[in-house]
């Protein structure tokens, strides 16, 4: 991640700090700006909860620290299905999980104001970490998609996890004043599935979409261009799969 170096909290593997919420927090370095890269994204609405209840804990952890700003990890299923849909779109989640982040962010609006800015990320899919994923791999059976009306599959909107990086780090640079209360976390482009599977070296295995299925679901991604105009991010679906193929792309 370029910028200043990451300091890593986390439960479990080689962090720089290891802590589980609702442990007491060791004593921690001072930072500008705490990631909350946590959070649970299937499961019962009881299980679920833990979206909300892990907003004060990323409180504690930046007061702890001295941050000054927190960037929690939303998701773009608070929309539901949509088309080009913006921050001022109203929220419509079709599934628990949207329902649990839209909680989330509902929490972070009544925290009180002690000086720490929140920003709520409402995150695209991120190639190699979403449903399609575990198909993408060599040894997979082909990928099963929808086929729509047009003979084309679901456009949806993606970021790779190198520009991800980069736009954490830059969000987290930001003076807290500038940093706002909601943003977008997409590439400008969306991409077919199918192309992210071909891109792959997948066969896609076709079936027709049922009548309940969307095909477009893709979010404005206009306010991070403007907030960091000279960043450029990958757009096509072999760009994406190079990134993630690619470990560097993370440093």
């Amino acid at each position: 991640m370029p910028g200043p170096a990451p300091v890593w909290l986390a439960r479990r593997g080689a962090p720089d700090f290891r802590w589980a919420p609702g442990e007491p927090l060791p004593p921690l370095p001072e930072v500008d700006s705490v990631i909350a890269l946590w959070g649970c994204t299937g499961g019962t609405s009881a299980e679920l909860a833990v979206n909300v209840d892990l907003v004060p804990q990323a409180v504690a952890v930046a007061e702890a620290c001295g941050a000054k700003s927190i960037l929690h990890f939303s998701s773009a299923a608070v929309y539901g299905p949509g088309v080009n849909l913006d921050e001022t779109a109203p929220p419509a989640p079709a599934n628990p999980y949207g329902a649990s982040k839209l909680a989330m962010e509902s929490a972070i609006r009544a925290l009180p104001q002690t000086g720490v800015r929140h920003c709520a990320l409402r995150l695209a899919n991120v190639v190699g970490a979403d449903s399609l994923a575990p198909a993408l791999a060599p040894q997979a059976a082909p990928v099963t998609l929808d086929r729509f009306a047009d003979g084309r599959g679901p456009l949806r909107s993606y970021i790779a996890p190198g520009d991800l990086a980069r736009v954490l780090a830059a969000l987290a640079a930001l003076p807290p004043d500038a940093l706002p209360a909601l943003v977008n976390v997409a590439a400008p482009d969306p991409v077919r599935m199918e192309d992210l599977a071909h891109a792959a070296g997948r066969p896609v295995a076709w079936r027709d979409a049922p009548n309940s299925a969307h095909q477009c679901v893709t979010m404005d991604a206009s306010q991070l261009e403007h907030l960091f105009p000279e960043m450029k991010f990958h757009r096509s679906a072999e760009r994406f799969i190079a990134d993630w193929r690619n470990p560097e792309s993370l440093q």
